[in-house]
């Protein structure tokens, strides 16, 4: 998978150069390709590599997919069971599907496959430890240097940070964090009797910890079972997972991976950009923060940034590429960071009183369509509280 020409990655200045394959890394790649830019994709790992990540695609994640691709599903989501913190549990049907249940390593792997068609490069095993916009390294105004482990120097006229909730390129852009959560999870194989059962269906369990939930998504005949809450409350959220697991009778089944992972939401007033870098997805801190659902907001700002680092590649001037990268700025406020502030409030309410809302999706119709509306990608969150004053109304009422 390694791009055969690396050695002379330090001789030629890529028009953009994306650090990161993931779904962020990959959309970016693609919409900087397809717009005739050269482009190199930079990844530290080995594809395919896992990722935790219960791996549902919800409808805005299914439309932010290159033309032509082809999702690897591993279920159909038709129905939810939700329970809080195991009672009071009920199934909610549709007879559409709801979304869909991917393998994040073949997912990733496909997206970046995708985006190689269209002409990016690939360079794995290539772990960057900096990028230098200033000093000897960088030849003039208009080039950035991604500097390697090892030393080595790669030049490109605007760079793409997709390097995850942990990301390098995040911390050069400043990213400011306001919520962090600790997602925990396991890869269960279970007997084909059992998964069986789960076809078709996922669990949601409202948790225990302000704000926690727990999840099973069926892929085949492996569980994806987790649990998320904040970070700080590590030991309890073990414990929750291993309770949720206990409960669902699925102890008895060795986890083929167990995993855990760090989810970060941005600050209202965080930078997308320096100079001519631009950060999305998780390096952003680009998710929801109710659900903490991020492979829709990679796809999406993905795009965004690709499409704008093209621009910023072609700018003769900081000017010119400080105005570029402050319009990729206002098209993620614009949309993605709507979503994020209803978010955010829905996450207040959650915290607060999960069992009503637990009651209103189980028990009010209008709750329930609404819901699925949301994960088939027919409206937003945001959408709902915009155009339907009563949800507006009460929205703001339970944020009191």
């Amino acid at each position: 998978m390694s791009s055969e020409n690396s050695a002379d990655d330090a001789a030629q200045v890529w028009d953009v150069v994306v650090v990161g394959a993931g779904p962020a890394g990959a959309s970016a790649a693609y919409a900087t390709a397809v717009a005739g830019r050269s482009v190199l994709i930079l990844e530290k790992a080995e594809l395919p590599r896992y990722k935790t990540c219960g791996g549902g695609i919800i409808g805005p994640s299914r439309d932010a997919l290159p033309p032509g691709f082809e999702l690897p599903l591993r279920d159909r989501v038709h129905a939810v069971t939700f329970s809080l913190d195991g009672k009071f549990a009920r199934t909610r049907r549709s007879r559409s599907m709801l979304f869909g249940l991917i393998n994040r390593p073949e997912f990733d792997q496909q997206l970046v496959e995708h985006a190689q068609k269209a002409g990016a490069e690939l360079r794995t095993g290539a772990t960057v430890v900096r990028v230098e916009q200033h000093g000897p390294a960088v030849p003039d105004r208009r080039t950035v240097a991604v500097v390697l482990q090892g030393g080595e120097t790669v030049l490109a006229r605007a760079v793409v940070g997709a390097d995850g909730s942990a990301s390098r390129i995040g911390a050069h852009v400043g990213v400011k964090l306001d919520q962090v959560d600790l997602g925990l999870e396991a890869e269960i194989p279970v007997p084909s009797t059992v998964a069986e059962d789960w076809a078709g269906r996922v669990l949601i369990d409202w948790g225990p910890m302000p704000g926690s939930y727990g999840w099973v998504f069926p892929k085949g005949e492996t569980l994806t079972v987790g649990v998320i809450s904040a970070r700080g409350e590590g030991g309890a959220t073990k414990r929750y997972l291993e309770d949720f697991i206990a409960r669902l009778g699925l102890a008895g089944f060795e986890p083929d991976i167990s995993s855990g992972h760090l989810t970060r939401c941005r600050s209202d007033d965080s930078p997308l950009s320096r100079g001519r870098v631009l950060v999305c997805g998780d390096a952003a801190g680009l998710l929801e923060p109710w659900t903490r659902e991020g492979i829709s907001f990679a796809l999406r700002s993905g795009r965004l940034a690709g499409e704008w680092a093209v621009r910023i590649a072609e700018a003769h001037d900081a000017v010119d590429a400080r105005r570029q990268a402050l319009n990729y700025a206002f098209a993620v406020k614009a949309g993605l960071g709507v979503e994020m502030s209803v978010g955010r409030r829905m996450l207040t309410v959650f915290e607060r009183r999960p069992g009503l809302l637990h009651t209103a999706i189980t028990g009010f119709r209008p709750a329930w369509n609404a819901f699925a509306k949301i994960t088939r990608g027919a409206t937003t969150l945001a959408e709902i509280v915009r155009t339907h004053p009563v949800a507006g109304r009460v929205l703001s009422r339970m944020d009191k």
